[in-house]
Formats: C-alpha cells, sequence, structure tokens
C-alpha cells in the first residue's frame, strides 16, 4: 500500500490478504510507514509490518517474494523509502489501482481504472471475477467495506456508482454489521482532535470567494501543540466544500520535513491536473495530493498565485 495509509489502502489491502490465505499462500502485508490508530480495528491489522520501523524484516519479505499485489498506488514513489527495495525484487509486480498516470513499466499484470470509487472496490471485483466468490468471509467484508466507505466520502462522491451499491448491499446480504465500521472509523477521536479542529476552521481557513476557493493552512505548531496523530487530519480538507459557492478546497500542512497538501473540487475543476501542474502531485479528478520542500508563507502564496492563473475555470460557480 501507498505511504500514511487510509481506509482505502488498507482496507483493499488486507481483504487482498483474506482471500489469499484461504488458498494456503504465505502472505506479507507491507506499509510504507505508520498508519491512523483508527485503522487499527481492521481483521489481521495487527499483523501489517511498518516499513520505517521494521526494515529488515520488511526487507527480507519483499526479497523473497514470489509476487507482489501493489494496491491503491501506481506510482512507485508513493511508498517513500519502499521505492528502491521494490525496484531491486525480481518479484512479478501486480498493479490493482484507481488513480491517473499508472508507472506501467514497474507492473507486470494488473489493473488501472480511474473510474472505480475505490481499490476496495476492485478488490472486490478481482475476487468476484475469479470465480470464487464464495470465500468472501466477514473479514473480507469489513475490510473492503471501510475501504469503499472512506474513499467515497460515505457514498456521497460522485464515483459511487450502482456497482458500489451492489457490493455493499451483498456484504449486508452475509451477514456484514455496517455500523459498528462506521463507529470504528470515525468515533474514536481524542479530544484534543475536535478542538484541533475547531482552531483549523476558526483560525486557519481563508476564503478566497472572487475564485470559489477555500484554503486550510496549518503550521506544525498546531500539530505539536493540539498532539495531532497520523490520521487526524484525514478529511479536514472536505469541510469547506460545505459552504455554499465553494468549488475548490486545499489543506497545506506543514509536517515539518516537507509540506503535504490534499485538493478537493466539484463539478469541472481538475484537482488532479492542477496538483501534477503546481504542486508535484495528483490523483483523481475531484480529490488530489501534493508536496513541497518550501515553507508553508512560500507554499500558501503560490497556491494563491496558482488560483488567480485558474480563475476563469474556477471564477464560473453559478449560485
Amino acid at each position: 500500500m501507498h505511504q500514511k495509509p487510509d481506509g482505502d489502502a488498507m482496507g483493499s489491502t488486507l481483504g487482498l490478504f483474506h482471500f489469499l490465505i484461504q488458498f494456503g499462500h504465505d502472505v506479507k502485508v507491507i506499509s510504507p510507514t505508520n498508519w491512523a490508530a483508527f485503522l487499527n480495528w481492521m481483521p489481521a491489522c495487527s499483523g501489517v509490518l511498518d516499513f520505517e520501523k521494521e526494515t529488515s524484516k520488511s526487507n527480507e519479505f519483499i526479497h523473497n517474494a514470489d509476487w507482489i499485489f501493489c494496491l491503491d498506488f501506481n506510482t512507485l514513489s508513493r511508498t517513500k523509502k519502499m521505492e528502491p527495495e521494490l525496484i531491486k525484487s525480481n518479484a512479478i509486480k501486480i498493479l490493482i489501482d484507481h488513480h491517473q498516470q499508472p508507472q506501467v513499466e514497474m507492473f507486470a499484470y494488473g489493473v488501472s481504472d480511474t473510474t472505480k470509487s475505490s481499490t476496495a472496490e476492485m478488490v472486490y471485483d478481482f475476487i468476484m471475477a475469479s470465480g470464487f466468490g464464495d470465500k468472501i468471509n466477514d473479514d473480507i467484508a469489513q475490510c473492503l467495506y471501510a475501504g469503499v466507505m472512506t474513499d467515497t466520502g460515505s457514498f456521497r462522491f460522485p464515483s459511487t456508482s450502482a456497482d458500489v451499491h451492489s457490493m455493499v448491499s451483498d456484504f449486508i446480504k452475509r451477514g456484514l454489521q455496517h455500523s459498528i465500521i462506521h463507529q470504528n472509523l470515525f468515533d474514536n477521536f481524542t479530544e484534543n482532535r475536535l478542538r484541533f479542529i475547531g482552531n483549523v476552521l476558526l483560525n486557519r481557513m481563508k476564503l478566497y470567494y472572487e475564485y470559489n476557493t477555500a484554503l486550510i493552512s496549518i503550521p506544525q505548531a498546531d500539530l505539536i501543540k493540539y498532539d495531532i496523530k497520523t490520521g487526524d487530519t484525514e478529511g479536514l480538507v472536505n469541510y469547506p466544500l460545505s459552504i455554499e459557492g465553494i468549488k475548490l478546497a486545499a489543506i497545506i500542512i506543514d509536517r515539518g520535513d516537507e509540506r503535504k497538501m490534499s485538493f478537493r473540487s466539484k463539478g469541472s475543476f481538475d484537482v488532479n491536473t492542477f496538483a501534477r501542474n503546481y504542486f508535484e502531485g495528483g490523483g483523481h479528478f475531484n480529490a488530489a495530493g501534493g508536496q513541497s520542500k518550501e515553507p508553508l508563507d512560500e507554499v500558501v502564496s503560490k497556491f494563491a498565485k496558482a488560483i488567480t492563473e485558474n480563475k476563469d475555470q474556477l471564477s464560473t460557480y453559478k449560485f
């Protein structure tokens, strides 16, 4: 999975894990980095290796692997320090992903489908196409449901197709208790995180109404003050989209060694292209990410300049 895995990365990967072990395969799941605590409830998450903490053990599995399934990323750079080891590995690399512009030369087999809501949905399709749909147990259903729910914004994003609802219906018919998964993902944060969100919305959000844009910029000092952990900023970029007229929402977080960005849009504004053109990023049409080594204030200035250069697209929102 990609670094700092979200619900879809962890859910799709563990979902595939629970499928493959039923055939007697020796399977190990590796994350390039740590992950948010709200993902720890997932079945078998306790066995996932953190590459940065368990490098030698992870490298042993990578170098001895016959197959490496690469889920929810399509360029090896998304695996951070794992990239050189994946390049050196002689294993057959298999891609299952829904992001744009895959690094196709790195994969022997696989599926890249940008129309899919999530990699979790693609793993479900993979299992059903294999003819072994009867292998979908509660562990698989829990993991894949978590992945598709988080990547569709609780089923509100345009990528939520009829196929997504059919998949969820299948899980529920098999006995999935979906409300518990929602609680596990969204109802287990600290008081500090709630106060942090209040501070962000009150003091760190700027609106550019002339461009139908909202920007949240968070200095590292805020992360330290509120003791923010991995995953605590998940979903913050979506808050400004609830404001009438906002077409583009962005968040820039000062992580110390780099500035990380997320972009969300409504309608026809392509944040994948926006992120690639300005912030060394990419993703989906309406959801993308980026990064920069420049100081926070310079990144904010660059963002402000970028939206002025795209004013013809951003200023056309009709109230």
